[in-house]
């Protein structure tokens, strides 16, 4: 619980809008689930990734468009169902429970304009292992037949609906309680300094309120947007990582060098994530963006579904690497992960303890606001220098998916179950008919697929700087322009 002392809520003036305003948010709360049910329809495991009319569409029809993308026989209610709801539910039940249950460390926030600190429950690591051990146990009994892994696989797009209604309702349940925060405040609530813009659309999208918290009976108290960013969203990716490589499995009979690296490679980016999750408290999404449909969308949908679509492509068109590919690989990826680790380390064991002998010999300028700012070791390189290990890591989740796209036909010609072709395609049987798998016109196209996280994240990371950017040069004023002068590059030393 937050400390029981009485503030008064500090409310700063609006600082102008971001992500393009109003029209920017309504283009990306409807824009981007468009996107994703895009991406569904068009690469799939029916007809290709993509589908045969996107590579065709001077002859494209209605009805073979809906035959290729397996459009729901019952239109748009087979988005959705019942059962798919409640076991989405189901998920976010054992989440809360593991949150009450697991031994925890505890931590607080930095200050809040109004002068508190928000306090913090982590076991997030231990939460995610406990859940990871029990679907090992399942699919120790079921193999690829586990029901989590058939129930993530076979209700791909009614999971995905679920989970943006859960954004939507969120997103305004946040907004509406937002504005009960007035006058004393012993919980320590208040407003996100770019979310009171006084356009609703917009505050709504952005998010209002700072910290919103609720107290659930039997489980206690959560921070939901520090509860939703590490735990829901992060963890179906890897869930749904696991769940395509049972998929691969139970098609081809094996699991490909791709996959399983793949899955390696992300699965410890979020359990490093986790394990480091009292650093969270410092970040951009805690410390200055409120939670509203930006951070629900993101975290309920964005995150499960679009990180893993190259997982996706590889439990249908199970690529393999070899010695040599699954080395270069890894060397992208420890080359990224040094970077990234090494500068977040640094900056946070600094946070914590300047005189600690790890970061006591790194030079630093003091701020008028009391801060310190590092110049040199990593962070003399480059104002956000763990940003480019970050989008290196990102590489390797694309790279394993090669030269991407494939076709998919169907046929009563009988072939050996899981078998590879010489020309590179790959097939196999199902309860009637003989599935072929090969790239034909549409190798290379995938990789609008496959690769939109390379240039999505790209795009993302040099959006965040540039935001934080804009905060750092109202917090420190014309230290800012000193600090620049010395730290002169963005991301990357010497480019940018």
């Amino acid at each position: 619980m937050a400390p029981k002392t009485t503030k008064v809520a500090v409310v700063e003036e609006p600082h102008g809008y971001e992500f393009g305003g109003p029209l920017g948010a309504f283009g990306i709360t409807f824009g981007l689930p468009l996107l994703c049910y895009s991406a569904t329809f068009l690469c799939n495991d029916i007809s290709g990734c993509p589908v045969p009319s996107a590579l065709s569409p001077s002859t494209i029809t209605i009805e073979k468009l809906k035959q290729d993308v397996g459009w729901p026989a019952n239109g748009i209610r087979g988005f959705a169902s019942w059962n798919v709801t409640f076991g989405v539910l189901a998920y976010y039940v054992l989440t809360l429970v593991l949150y009450r249950v697991v031994p925890a460390q505890y931590g607080t926030g930095t200050e809040l304009r109004c002068g508190g600190r928000l306090k913090y429950k982590f076991n997030t690591f231990w939460s995610t292992i406990v859940t990871f051990g029990l679907c090992a146990a399942g699919t120790f009994v079921y193999g690829a037949d586990f029901p989590v892994w058939t129930f993530m696989y076979d209700n791909y797009l009614q999971i995905m609906t679920t989970n943006l209604i859960f954004a939507y309702i969120a997103a305004t349940w946040v907004y509406i309680r937002s504005f009960q925060i007035k006058g004393s405040n012993p919980e320590f609530r208040e407003l996100a300094a770019g979310g009171h813009s006084g356009n609703m659309l917009y505050d709504w999208f952005i998010g209002r309120e700072l910290n919103p918290r609720i107290t659930i009976p039997l489980i206690g108290e959560i921070d939901i947007k520090e509860f939703l960013e590490l735990r829901t969203g992060l963890m179906a990716w890897i869930l749904y990582d696991f769940a395509y490589c049972a998929h691969q499995y139970k098609t081809y009979g094996y699991c490909t060098d791709s996959i399983m690296l793949l899955s390696a490679f992300q699965a410890m980016y979020v359990l490093d994530s986790y394990w480091m999750e009292p650093a969270i408290l410092t970040t951009m999404d805690i410390t200055t963006d409120g939670f509203g449909f930006m951070l629900a969308f993101a975290d309920a949908v964005w995150e499960p579904v679009v990180y893993s679509w190259q997982a996706r492509y590889l439990a249908v068109y199970p690529l393999t690497l070899g010695p040599y590919g699954s080395a270069g690989v890894i060397g992208v990826l420890s080359v990224g992960y040094y970077i990234f680790r090494s500068a977040n380390n640094e900056k946070n064991r600094f946070r914590v303890d300047p005189t600690d002998p790890r970061v006591s010999h790194l030079k630093y300028i003091e701020t008028k606001s009391g801060s310190k700012l590092l110049i040199s070791g990593w962070w003399g390189t480059a104002r956000h220098i763990n940003y480019l290990g970050d989008w290196i890591m990102a590489w390797t989740y694309c790279l394993p998916t090669g030269i991407a796209g494939y076709l998919i036909n169907h046929s009563s010609v009988a072939l050996a179950t899981g078998q590879s072709l010489a020309d590179g395609s790959f097939t196999y049987q199902g309860p009637s008919v003989q599935t072929e798998v090969f790239q034909g016109a549409a190798r290379g196209y995938g990789m609008v697929f496959t690769y939109f996280y390379i240039v999505y994240f790209g795009v993302l990371l040099i959006h965040r700087e540039m935001r934080d950017e804009a905060k750092c040069v109202r917090k420190y004023s014309d230290d800012w322009v000193r600090y620049k002068k010395i730290v002169k590059y963005r991301i990357i030393p010497g480019i940018y």
